[in-house]
């Protein structure tokens, strides 16, 4: 074996000093392209950048955000209804907004509210603020359960 090294001794080293220069000169060519190209090199970088900064924005802010919930309440409906006029004193109801809370309850949206009492839209929705202030609720339809709780709508 170390005959064989000897005999190809010269032609190995400059094959080595052949490999190695030939390294050197690709490096400088990439060196060179690098500078020569930097602007370009450096505008591909940002806007690399991004567009994946742009996708992942994307698909942060593009997750739906909105949860399905199902509850279950009791319904209280009474076939025999009867009106309870001391809960309606007391909760001191006008009749008109005692006739604002049944529409709402029978689902009618505040224009067609308006229009059926042939009174302003704005005015409806006074009569159904001054209605969760008295009853104490923020929704219509924490309103309209309350109001069947206590006997004041069917």
């Amino acid at each position: 074996m170390v005959l064989w090294f000897k005999k190809y001794q010269q032609l190995i080293l400059y094959s080595i000093c052949f490999a190695i220069l030939i390294l050197l000169i690709k490096w400088l060519e990439v060196q060179f392209l690098i500078i020569q190209h930097r602007l370009e090199i450096y505008a591909g970088a940002i806007a690399l950048v991004f567009t994946v900064l742009g996708i992942w924005l994307a698909l942060k802010l593009g997750k739906s955000k909105v949860e399905m919930r199902i509850v279950e309440k009791e319904v209280y409906h009474n076939a025999d209804f009867v009106f309870n006029e001391i809960a309606f004193n007391e909760l001191g109801l006008s009749k008109r907004e005692l006739e604002v809370l049944q529409l709402m309850a029978d689902g009618l949206s505040n224009q067609e509210i308006a229009d059926r009492l042939f009174v302003s839209l704005n005015t409806i929705k006074t009569h159904i603020s001054r209605v969760f202030e008295k009853l104490e609720v923020k929704r219509r339809t924490q309103a309209i359960e309350l109001a069947k709780k206590k006997g004041i709508i069917a």
